[in-house]
């Protein structure tokens, strides 16, 4: 086939979430990705740098010769096996190296002369659909988030904002597409996406939103940053600028049980999973690694108190195998840190509350929109 086919409708292709064959080297597709990629690269890391090392030095005939002789026919087989295998499970999917050059145009004829795979590649590449999906989180994207009626969910830590998100269908979760629960303690065993990443993930998401009408947005009361990531400031003001403030309340001890079971209990759980032998112990580390970020807000004694609370909620654990001691230090961490920031970050918001209760009696609000 003398023309391979050749993909460049990036809207559609990210409102169907298109299946991605990214045939750039691992540390490219670490570095930023798209939702929906999979790494299945032409090259590996080191074909990669010596390819790149021969360029510099001898130019581009030289360094396309080397990288025939690196990726030989031995090994591209089962490169091309990996490709095929792929696109037969998703007939749908695309391929895209950086700039949709060299790369993936190999690739793509590989597929074609070894399997009679025809495969459209991404026109541009990486840098065009990441182009576009900046352009859109810095225009298109803020000003529809202007045109729809939005509801900020706010209130106290532990009183169920994710949980109570999860049941409302117009919504984007934004701790998800971060991988962070937005606190000092709200990091997560597997570690977030890069930056790039989470623009890449909160620009799926909202023209993904947009396909369809809304008759209004929801999102969990953030504020710039999550965790280590941030939103950008385009988005940032598109969600908050004119947004209502919905307050979910809840009783303290709902509270403590709440926080109690993602803190303890499935935290513990996903340790163990992770890590069998030690997995208890490397969740403790965490927990007394959070503990100690918060000690300079927290004060020297509350900071120990905690501590101390900490230590024999662990002993009685590992004695009896209860959390229940837990409940003390969780208790104290609300009302004694999160609480007091809580009220001091409220009384400073611009936002009119348009409605304040507990979840039913928000669900039900939500209903009459």
């Amino acid at each position: 086939m003398s023309t391979l086919p050749l993909f460049d409708d990036f809207e559609t292709l990210v409102r169907n979430q298109r299946p991605l064959i990214d045939t750039r080297a691992p540390v490219e597709f670490a570095a930023g990705a798209f939702p929906g990629a999979v790494n299945l690269p032409l090259m590996t890391d080191e074909e990669r740098a010596a390819v790149g090392t021969c360029y510099k030095e001898q130019g581009n005939e030289a360094a396309v010769k080397l990288g025939h002789e690196l990726v030989n026919e031995d090994v591209r087989r089962p490169r091309i096996r990996a490709w095929a295998n792929f696109y037969r499970a998703h007939p749908d999917a695309l391929l895209y190296c950086f700039r949709g050059g060299q790369r993936s145009e190999i690739a793509q004829r590989w597929l074609y002369e070894y399997e009679g795979l025809v495969i459209p590649r991404l026109h541009g590449g990486y840098k065009a659909l990441r182009r576009f999906l900046i352009e859109q989180l810095e225009g298109p994207l803020p000003q529809k988030l202007q045109q729809t009626r939005r509801f900020v969910i706010g209130g106290r830590t532990g009183c169920g904002k994710t949980r109570l998100l999860a049941r409302i269908e117009h919504k984007i979760d934004l701790e998800a597409l971060a991988n962070h629960r937005g606190s000092a303690f709200g990091r997560h065993i597997d570690p977030q996406p890069t930056q790039i990443d989470f623009e890449n993930r909160l620009a799926y998401a909202l023209i993904q939103f947009f396909a369809e009408p809304h008759p209004y947005l929801a999102f969990e009361d953030e504020g710039r940053n999550i965790g280590r990531l941030y939103l950008p400031k385009t988005i940032l003001e598109g969600l908050y600028d004119g947004a209502e403030l919905l307050i979910l309340e809840a009783p303290l001890e709902t509270r403590v049980d709440i926080t109690l079971d993602e803190y303890v209990t499935q935290a513990q759980a996903r340790w163990l999973e992770r890590a069998p032998e030690n997995g208890l112990e490397r969740w403790r580390e965490d927990i007394l690694d959070s503990m100690n970020r918060i000690q300079r807000r927290l004060g020297g004694e509350r900071h120990s108190r905690l501590l101390s609370m900490f230590e024999a909620a662990w002993q009685l654990q590992q004695q009896t195998g209860s959390r229940e001691g837990h409940r003390d230090w969780v208790r104290f961490l609300l009302t004694d840190y999160y609480d007091p920031m809580y009220d001091y970050q409220l009384s400073r918001k611009p936002h009119p509350v348009r409605f304040r209760g507990e979840a039913e009696a928000l669900l039900s609000f939500l209903e009459t929109v």
